[in-house]
């Protein structure tokens, strides 16, 4: 669930969590145990009932989390156990320093890429470029619906290949949105919307770099990146067309059927001036090459050089976004007030409660739970492996709980080529599309549709993507026992 960021953000975070002055791995009673397990599916069950609470997303997790700290603490004192790390940080230059527990809990490489990819697209949308990148792909697809759907369907999952499925639904929700209302198709926004958040989790499957889960289970099982590229693409491929297809059907997304809408849509198609929003030649030309450096930036960042791969792929969104800001130097506090703190929140308490979650073993009990299933004949277990690691992701942390079942596939000295390691990736990776918390894109998507007014709850998104999800999950089952 949630997390997609870059391995030195996930090291730095385990580097934390693991340094903290005096704390070891504490002996957790299983009603302790048994007691977070609760908690956490409250939370998911509150979350649901959104509505009708009347509270934001980011109000009910941090509800959630302080509850957690406080319970976890005070549990600790009367049992004698350190179950929640407190104490000094060292870090690696040897220096000590003092932090509030729920600093470190919190994946801050997440949190800034948001940040950062929000503000930059926030302010680079000013010069015109995205509005101009969206009218020529309406262009390009002559005002079809289901052309448009497959161009963006195709660039989503390209962009969350190279980027970061936050990045790549930040930036084509942005142009998806421009399009379907010049083409005065806002009834086709919800779909297009939820069809591209979800396959942003299936093109972060495409390499070995595209996501957390996958590095942390190629690098345990000894995968490279060509392998992994030739083993997942033909999934990649098939589920992509699947999910487009499937998205035609359930939200009516039909080609211009008739002589008279293919006239009506050139007709409209040819009043688009794509330069209408752009103000300022100079400051367009100047967006360009900066979106272009951000991308190629972000696609090349574990290859930059003089260690600066080190700094993040948060730092490169924060640092392109203070870049774009220097145009706007006396104005960056309406770009500031724009910007959705509720989601940041969110994300910030859901990270401290999931960081609870994992010294009470509740991630633990749920991978044990789940590597159980080995002891069933290979095919079963294989299917039922990659079922429960997408069920379990779409209600945890996907990182913890991938790490989890490869280091228990790793002391059943599993060989690197057991379809195994795959079931864990594609869980992993697919179970974000399950529920509107499953993944930081899902999340993402969920905040730019309540933006544009559309009517989507906790429950509807569970509902419209329940059929993607499982559809995704068996095709994936069905490849695994097929071709691995």
């Amino acid at each position: 669930m949630l997390i997609e960021t870059s391995l030195p953000n996930l090291m730095s975070n385990s580097f934390f969590l693991a340094a903290t002055e005096g704390h070891t791995a504490p002996h957790v009673p299983a009603w302790v145990t048994g007691f977070f397990a609760l908690v956490l599916v409250a939370m998911v069950l509150a979350l649901a009932f959104e509505e009708k609470i009347h509270a934001k997303k980011s109000i009910i997790v941090g509800t959630f989390a302080g509850f957690c700290l406080i319970t976890e603490t005070i549990i600790s004192y009367f049992l004698g156990e350190k179950l929640v790390p407190f104490g000094k940080i060292v870090l690696p230059n040897g220096h000590e320093i003092d932090l509030p527990v729920y600093i470190p809990a919190i994946d801050w490489g997440v949190i800034t890429i948001i940040l950062g990819a929000s503000l930059f697209v926030e302010v680079t949308s000013k010069s015109g470029v995205f509005s101009w990148m969206a009218i020529k792909l309406t262009k390009t697809s002559g005002g079809d619906p289901w052309r448009l759907l497959i161009f963006y369907g195709m660039l989503t999952v390209g962009f969350s290949a190279v980027l970061n499925n936050v990045t790549a639904m930040i930036i084509i929700g942005s142009l998806t949105t421009v399009s379907l209302k010049k083409l005065n198709r806002n009834d086709l926004l919800l779909g297009f919307l939820l069809t591209e958040g979800l396959l942003t989790n299936v093109g972060g499957l495409l390499t070995l770099i595209s996501s957390v889960p996958n590095i942390i289970v190629g690098k345990i099982a000894g995968i490279s990146f060509v392998t992994f590229f030739l083993t997942a693409s033909p999934y990649v491929l098939v589920a992509t067309a699947a999910t487009l297809l499937l998205a035609r059907w359930k939200f009516k997304i039909h080609s211009l059927a008739t002589d008279e809408e293919k006239q009506s849509a050139s007709e409209l198609i040819r009043s688009f001036d794509e330069n209408e929003g752009v103000s300022s030649n100079r400051f367009f030309w100047f967006s360009v090459a900066v979106l272009s450096a951000f991308i190629f930036t972000l696609a090349g960042q574990s290859a930059l050089p003089w260690d600066l791969d080190k700094l993040g792929m948060g730092f490169i969104a924060l640092f392109f976004a203070g870049f774009m800001l220097l145009a706007y130097k006396n104005q960056v506090d309406k770009f500031y007030a724009g910007m959705d703190w509720d989601l940041l929140a969110f994300f910030a308490a859901l990270f401290v409660l999931i960081n609870v979650m994992e010294h009470a073993l509740v991630l633990d009990l749920i991978g044990k739970g789940i590597a159980m299933v080995l002891l069933a004949p290979p095919q079963i277990a294989s299917a039922v492996l990659l079922a429960c690691s997408a069920l379990a992701s779409s209600v945890t942390d996907n990182i913890p709980l991938a790490a989890v079942l490869a280091k228990i596939l790793d002391s059943m000295n599993t060989d690197s080529e057991s379809p195994y390691w795959w079931c864990v990736i594609f869980g992993s990776n697919l179970g974000g599309n399950f529920t509107p918390i499953g993944s930081a894109s899902t999340v993402v998507a969920m905040t730019i549709i309540h933006r544009q007014k559309l009517d989507l709850t906790f429950v509807g998104f569970i509902k419209q993507s329940f059929p993607f999800a499982v559809m995704q999950v068996i095709l994936a089952i069905i490849y695994v026992l097929l071709f691995l």
